[in-house]
């Protein structure tokens, strides 16, 4: 881990930290095989929009996917029949009902939501099956594409949902009375079993959700996996609908569009910014990892993550990777021996763009023994978070035994009552550059 992107893993062991003693909840036990998972088990992992993976706990344990699933087969019969056909099947409306409740609408038999059980059945169903191209083998690749490698299915777990699934039978057939499932119910409902049997991480759910919060393009292979709008459409529906009847509270207090499953993971989406992902199987009674819920609600409040927030100006946060007195990427570059590393922002700093700040910094010293400036010259504002961000990077930095020093002429790195000058400010990049050359030639 470098020292100034060491930051944001900071935040993630901290809340780690802070609540992987939280013991309250209970196992899902109505599905055997998952009353078998490890308690203590607690994983926290985020991926920005530039690629850059950070996690802590037991965010590479392998768990099944569950109704994590829902969003990302939701996008699939988006892309492949369009919003009007899929909401011939499947309303979009709030539930207001636990994830296994009868939720049909009047009259017509839709079910509320593509995110409760009902409604991810249908959608399932929907997915065409061919010789070619089998429902289920559709479903695996765009998982997988989500989530950036070959996914497989834990036969296991697909086994016991498939003993004891006996209300998603009922939900299926009921649907089927009505008349709006389009497949065989005892079809429908085997492949929605082994879509939830699908075996994740942690990682790799922050990696899929960053990539609806991406538009659709997967930040870390480039694949599009699906269009902008679908992207779009998914996440609508899971910020009013991905967290069953807790759904309006965590829109009002975390303001992330979000995805729980009872097997212990949760998906959180920032548009733009991040997915963000937490595993630990302890459930409340929404069927909503305990601990997930605590470490995503205070990291969204911490870093100022609410959707509704007002952002950051967008464009480009960062505007120069490069070292004074040697020539950009040559070999002087983080060196300390005649080059200074220089990463320059502008624009106004929020968690995203600090977190894309702080790894430019290690990307200006390719060496990691070199000085090191960070220009804020044009930069217009920076928040709460990003200052604490940005100042602990340096910090880092410089325990690392890396010279550094902040061209900062309005002293926005400097909090309230500190005194000028205890961040190594400086008027002008030149200035900052000057004085980090010679403090490391005297090394």
């Amino acid at each position: 881990m470098s020292p100034a992107t060491g930051a944001v893993t900071d935040a993630l062991r901290e809340l780690h930290s802070r609540y992987a003693g939280a013991g309250e909840g209970e196992l899902a036990d109505y599905i055997p095989q998952l009353a078998l998972a490890d308690p203590g088990a607690f994983g926290l992992a985020l991926v920005s929009m530039d690629g850059h993976r950070y996690s802590t706990g037991d965010a590479g344990v392998p768990f099944t996917i569950q109704s994590v699933s829902k969003p990302f087969v939701y996008a699939l019969a988006l892309s492949l029949l369009g919003l009007d056909e899929v909401s011939r099947w499947v309303n979009a409306e709030p539930s207001g009902e636990a994830f296994n409740a009868i939720s049909l609408e009047r009259g017509t038999g839709r079910p509320a939501n593509a995110m409760v059980n009902a409604g991810a059945i249908v959608t399932t169903a929907l997915i065409p099956d061919t010789p070619v191209a089998p429902r289920f083998g559709r479903i695996l690749d765009c998982l997988s594409r989500f989530a950036g490698r070959r996914l497989d299915v834990d036969e296991e777990v697909y086994a016991s949902e498939a003993a004891t699934g006996d209300r998603n039978r009922a939900l299926a057939y009921l649907i089927r009375s009505t008349g709006p499932l389009p497949v065989d119910p005892v079809a429908a409902v085997e492949t929605y079993f082994r879509q939830c049997s699908v075996r994740v991480t942690a990682l790799d759910l922050a990696a899929m959700a960053a990539t609806l919060a991406h538009g659709g393009v997967h930040p870390l292979t480039g694949d599009r996996v699906v269009a902008e709008p679908v992207a779009a459409q998914v996440l609508a529906v899971m910020a009013t609908c991905g967290m069953y009847d807790a759904s309006g509270d965590w829109l009002l207090r975390v303001g992330l569009p979000a995805k729980s499953g009872v097997s212990g993971g949760v998906i959180a989406a920032g548009p733009a910014r991040f997915g963000l992902a937490a595993y630990s199987p302890l459930l409340d009674r929404t069927g909503t990892s305990v601990r997930g819920r605590l470490a995503i609600g205070t990291l969204s409040e911490r870093l100022g993550l609410h959707l509704m927030h007002n952002p950051a100006l967008a464009g480009s946060t960062v505007t120069l990777v490069t070292t004074a007195g040697g020539p950009p990427g040559g070999p002087e570059a983080g060196s300390g021996r005649g080059g200074v590393a220089v990463a320059a922002a502008q624009g106004a700093l929020d968690f995203t763009a600090a977190e894309r700040v702080l790894y430019a910094l290690d990307e200006a010293g390719t060496g990691r023994t070199g000085a090191v400036v960070l220009d804020l010259v044009r930069v217009t504002d920076i928040d709460t978070v990003a200052r604490a961000m940005l100042r602990s990077g340096l910090a880092r930095l410089a325990a690392d035994g890396r010279p550094t020093a902040v061209a900062d002429p309005d002293g926005r790195l400097v909090e309230p009552g500190e005194e000028a000058g205890a961040t190594r400010s400086f008027a002008s990049r030149e200035e900052a550059v000057a004085r980090c050359a010679a403090t490391a030639s005297s090394w």
